[in-house]
Formats: C-alpha cells, sequence, structure tokens
C-alpha cells in the first residue's frame, strides 16, 4: 500500500474523531442528543487508565482466546462440511436439510442452550462463536466448490490421480478465493456474538467488562470497550485476509491491486499500431490498381 493510501485512511479517521469532539464538547442537542456522549479526551484519559492496569488485558486475552478457538473450529468444520456437501450427494441429502433448519436461527439465542449443554461458561461462548463463523464459511465453501469446471477434475483423473490428489490440487485450491469470502464474513459475525455472549453469560472478556461499565454508568468505559472491540475485529479481519493474499498470491491480480510499477495480469494489451494510410504507401496501391498481364481492359486483350 501505497503511502498516500495510509495518509488518506489517517486522515479519514482523524476527521471522524474531530466530529465525535465537536459534537460532545458542544453538546449538540438537536434531534440526536450528544450532550451525555463523553468528548474523545475522557474516552482516551479512561483508555489509558485501564490500559495499566492488569484486568483490561485479562479481559483482551480472554475474549482473543474465545475468538481464536471458535473461529478455528468454525474454519476446519465449515471447510469441511462445505466440501462434503458439494461434493456427495449422500451428505448433501443427509446433513443439507438440517444444517439449513439450523441456519436461520441466530447464533445468540444459543445461549440457553450452551448452558445448558456445556459445563461451564467458557465452552459456551466458544460453541456460541463458532456456531456463528460456521454458517458463513459453510455456504461460501459450498458454493465455491460446486462453481468449478469439471474440466480440471478431468485432467487430473486422465493423468492417473485419485480422489485425494483431486482435493487437495484441484478443489481446495481453486475453491480458496470463495472460502476466504466466508472467512472474512465469519470473523466479523464471530466477534459479534462472542461480544454478545460475554456480556450475557460472561465472566471475563471485553464484552463483559463493557456490559458492567454501562451498569454503573461509566460511558467513557463503555466507549472505551467499543473502541477495543472495534479495533480488535480490524486487527483479526486484516489478518484473515493478509492470509487469503498470501495462499491465492498465485492468481491473477486487477490492475486496482497491483502497484503503479508493475503492470496488472489483467491489464488490456497494447494497442495494435494502425495500418499506414494510403498516401505513405501509394506504389502499393497503384500496383494493385494496374491490371494485371493477360486481363481485358474495355473489352480489348493487351
Amino acid at each position: 500500500m501505497t503511502a498516500g493510501r495510509w495518509l488518506l485512511r489517517a486522515a479519514s479517521l482523524s476527521a471522524a474523531l474531530l466530529v465525535w469532539q465537536g459534537l460532545t464538547s458542544l453538546d449538540v442537542n438537536v434531534w440526536l442528543r450528544f450532550e451525555q456522549f463523553p468528548t474523545v479526551g475522557q474516552v482516551a484519559s479512561t483508555f489509558a487508565e485501564r490500559a495499566g492496569t492488569a484486568p483490561y488485558w485479562q479481559d483482551l486475552t480472554s475474549s482473543l482466546r474465545r475468538i481464536v478457538t471458535g473461529f478455528a473450529l468454525a474454519a476446519v468444520l465449515g471447510v469441511a462440511v462445505g466440501t462434503a456437501i458439494a461434493r456427495s450427494r449422500i451428505a448433501a441429502d443427509v446433513l443439507g436439510p438440517l444444517l439449513e433448519v439450523l441456519r436461520p436461527v441466530p447464533a445468540i439465542a444459543l445461549v440457553p442452550v450452551a448452558i445448558l449443554l456445556f459445563p461451564s461458561n467458557e465452552q459456551g461462548i466458544v460453541f456460541i462463536t463458532c456456531t456463528a463463523a460456521f454458517f458463513p464459511v459453510l455456504v461460501s465453501t459450498r458454493h465455491a466448490v460446486g462453481a468449478l469446471t469439471p474440466v480440471w477434475e478431468e485432467a487430473v483423473l486422465t493423468m492417473g490421480g485419485g480422489r485425494a490428489r483431486i482435493l487437495f490440487s484441484v478443489v481446495l485450491p481453486g475453491a480458496l478465493p470463495g472460502i476466504f469470502g466466508g472467512l472474512s464474513v465469519g470473523i466479523g459475525v464471530a466477534w459479534i456474538c462472542v461480544i454478545s455472549a460475554e456480556m450475557i453469560s460472561g465472566e471475563y472478556g471485553v464484552g463483559y467488562r463493557t456490559w458492567q461499565d454501562y451498569t454503573v454508568i461509566d460511558y467513557p468505559g463503555v466507549f472505551v470497550g467499543m473502541v477495543t472491540i472495534g479495533a480488535l475485529g480490524w486487527l483479526t479481519s486484516t489478518a484473515v485476509e493478509l492470509l487469503g493474499r498470501r495462499l491465492t498470491s498465485w492468481l491473477p491480480r486487477t490492475a486496482a491491486s497491483s502497484s503503479p510499477a508493475t503492470p496488472s495480469r489483467t491489464s488490456r494489451p497494447a494497442r495494435v499500431p494502425r495500418a499506414a494510410p494510403a498516401a505513405a504507401t501509394g506504389t502499393a496501391v497503384r500496383r494493385d490498381l494496374q491490371p494485371a498481364q493477360g486481363t481485358t481492359t474495355g473489352g480489348t486483350q493487351k
């Protein structure tokens, strides 16, 4: 990424902070009420205080551990089940109807089930996080595998390859762009559900601490939690996207993603120079206009 793009992104965040500071410091109350909002300075001061304490980092570590564990399980299960449903009619008939019935159920609605099913809140929160990220990965994998052209598979079969070779050399590499699309969506949904689960049944975590701050009307603390959640979500989603780019580096990139100094593989080919005008090739034109020997002109043979 060029320095200009970094500056543009930094300017965008700075402008948002300036607007926030202006609305809260002036106590703007025009339909939207900013008079009770903490200012940027108050939130920054509270963040600096909490960043130097052990409970803040304990909450952050707990949330990261839950999100990494649940998301890793969802990625493995989603890719495996999605590939099986796309490749096997038996798997599609057995697992498809059950998963389609469960997919519309919000993961956060499974909190009572997790409380009854698992012996500890930690395991229940990981279960909810895994369920939230599982279905986006499943659906994207199923569509990506189903959209692969059969020509590649036939080529491997022609060269004597078996099912395992087809799976690891054709199916999974070909479906990687679609799989990582589902992983990018899944990590965002997982953060939403892990924070909600921590607010409802957690003992530690950023979501639990944010809800506790709200109950004691500590609004700067609430915004510290919100900023922490946003930063963690941004970092994890960026990590997923960077991993996807690394594993799919063999794919051709569009012109927008290539550097200005390096031409894109999908860029338009150079223009073919036009043919020279007739005035510059007058000899050839006149030679073409002359009748060949042995032909007749005006009915008289020459």
